[in-house]
Formats: structure tokens, sequence, C-alpha cells
């Protein structure tokens, strides 16, 4: 499948923790900015696949195109057996959302380094012209994401829990 960057936007965000609304709350802020990326034409959607924000938000696209949304889900998985360390629950979750996608990519042909998820990350904005962000803030791949996006001039959403989300043009400073 050829994507087309300029109808193609990516998720990134947490993992479930501290950082993040609940899993209701963070569905319903991404379903937001899947609703509003689709008005704004956009028929592709990339998640990373990890547990939290990038298979929340593959959950609520397969919802929205339950629903009559026509869009493809891509998943952009860092390599094959990503999953195989998680706990029963998250597995079935995400080998439930590989099921269901348009296309499964994987990355890399295996895990070599954690130097894969940064890979699988630069794939998925290099493949993108908006960028979704579950972010609240300090280090981890969700920055190294999104500092990527505003390096590559990718705009950047960043759904907020308050109910607003800040598009932040790209910027040669650090966000």
């Amino acid at each position: 499948m050829e994507l087309d960057r300029a109808s193609t936007c990516c998720f990134t965000g947490h993992r479930p923790g501290p950082q993040l609304p609940t899993e209701e709350r963070a569905k319903a802020l991404l379903r937001g900015a899947i609703l509003q990326a689709a008005e704004d034409g956009y028929t592709a959607f990339i998640t990373g696949m990890a547990r939290g924000t990038d298979l929340w938000a593959a959950e609520q696209l397969l919802e929205e195109k339950e629903a009559g949304l026509s869009a493809l889900l891509i998943c952009a998985s860092p390599f094959p057996g990503f999953e195989n360390s998680w706990g029963d629950r998250w597995r079935l979750r995400y080998r439930r959302v590989l099921q269901a996608a348009d296309e499964v990519i994987y990355v890399s042909p295996a895990r070599e380094g954690n130097g894969v998820y940064q890979v699988r990350n630069r794939w998925m904005v290099d493949h993108s012209s908006r960028v979704i962000a579950l972010y609240a803030g300090g280090p981890g791949g969700t920055w190294n994401t999104v500092r990527y996006a505003l390096k590559t001039g990718v705009p950047l959403y960043i759904l907020r829990d308050e109910e607003e989300t800040e598009e932040i043009e790209a910027e040669t400073e650090d966000p």
C-alpha cells in the first residue's frame, strides 16, 4: 500500500500511567482528534502499537470506522513479537487491532536494541503530515517523537485533558 503523506496522520503518546488521563478520557480526546482530522481530509491513520495511547487510538479509530468513518488504520509495529512480554489483556488487544488493521508494517525485522522504537517513531512521522500527541511532558519516546516532528516541520496537535488541543507549528527550538 502506498501512503499519501498529505492525507496521513499518526499518533504518539504515553503508556498508561499517572501522566495520562483515564482510558475513557483519553479515548474521548482521541475521538475528537480523529474526527477533526477526518474533517480536515485525513484518510489514513498510523499507530505505533504500544500499550496506552497507541492502542487506544487504534481502538477508537476502529470504533469510528464501524460507525461509518471511511479511514485506513495502519499499524506500524516496531518488530514481530513486540507484544510478547506483555500481560494477557494487552496482548489480546494488540492482536485484535492487528487483525482489524488495513495494513500492518513491521518497521524492523527483529528487536535490535531500544533504537528500534526510535526507528518506528521516525517512520511514522516521515509518512505523516500531522502528528496527534497525547503528551503530558517529560522525557521518553513520546518526547523524542514530538521533537522529531517539530524538527522536520510536521504539524503537531497536542491533546490536553482540559478539553483543548494545541497546534504547534514546526520550530527550531525544543517545545
